[in-house]
């Protein structure tokens, strides 16, 4: 049969619901009629999307890779029909945390003074690729290693990493940190996009423990609270100050790459305006990075 938009969204629905009876209750339907959907969407792809087999519903791997083309499907459509889109269609960008850094509010204005027709909307979505690969931004600003398949990016800069402990910790009196001066604390890690992992520290000599958060503001509040230090990157201090926290640079620490990243294959028309663009102002403040287009840092 002809698959329809509701196919994707009964999906998408039970894959963020974990249930088919979750799912259907927000969706306003009965539980059989979802699960025919569901079904008829797996036979059609000729795959099993959902395991039924445990007490909890999961995704199997297929299920997880087309949760993210339904999610960019159905994001593409909902771009297409909006009609403010018909006058002028807004550029997305995402980020995680800190944009762009200081080179943000230059990138934002120069955009404006350059491509006046074409509003460039900054977004923070909270996951590993910005909401780019279920398509909710059309371009976004990473830091790390991209390793999602069909994302081609360019590297703009590179930022020093900088330990970020509590302003009334030992710590706050050094001029300059190690990993070893961390290894002493709990470590705050945002395991949905931070950059920093305990193999930053080697086997042998890492934190006593991680208090794993989900996004930067809690990151911040569990450092000022004296529960835990961080690392980030020089971003962070000109875009996060706190009475309560303190930056200090970390010596030893690789620095992070700062790409730019957009998905492969048809997009927005003005993505390769914005590549160029923000390459354009990095490289003006003597901090381009240096690779080549759809090369990967």
């Amino acid at each position: 049969m002809t698959m329809e938009l509701r196919h994707l969204r009964a999906f998408l629905a039970i894959a963020e619901a974990g249930s088919v009876t979750r799912a259907a209750a927000r969706l306003h339907v009965g539980q059989p009629a979802l699960s025919r959907t569901l079904r008829q969407l797996e036979d059609h792809l000729r795959t099993r999307l959902v395991d039924r087999s445990t007490h909890h519903l999961e995704l199997t791997a297929e299920g997880r890779v087309f949760r993210d083309k339904a999610a960019a499907a159905l994001a593409a459509v909902e771009v297409a029909l909006d009609p403010r889109g018909l006058t002028a269609w807004p550029l997305r960008l995402g980020h995680t945390w800190a944009a762009l850094g200081d080179h943000t509010v230059p990138l934002m204005r120069r955009w404006d003074e350059v491509h006046p027709g074409v509003p460039l909307e900054l977004r923070r979505i909270d996951d590993a690729t910005a909401g780019l690969t279920r398509g909710a931004v059309d371009v976004a600003l990473l830091r790390g290693t991209v390793t999602a398949p069909g994302i081609a990016t360019r590297l703009l800069l590179r930022e020093e990493r900088v330990a970020v402990v509590s302003a009334d910790s030992p710590l706050a009196a050094l001029p300059r940190v190690t990993l070893a001066d961390l290894a002493t604390r709990p470590i705050a890690l945002n395991t949905v996009s931070g950059t920093t992992t305990m193999d930053l520290w080697p086997p042998t000599a890492r934190p006593p423990g991680a208090i794993e958060v989900t996004n930067t503001d809690e990151w911040l509040i569990a450092i000022a609270a004296d529960r835990a230090v961080g690392v980030s990157t020089t971003a962070t201090p000109r875009n996060h100050t706190h009475p309560s926290l303190v930056y200090r640079p970390l010596v030893d620490a690789p620095a992070v790459p700062v790409v730019l990243a957009w998905r492969e294959g048809p997009g927005h028309p003005a993505v390769p305006d914005l590549v160029a663009l923000a390459y354009e102002v990095v490289a003006g403040d003597g901090a381009g990075g240096g690779a080549g287009e759809g090369d990967s840092p």
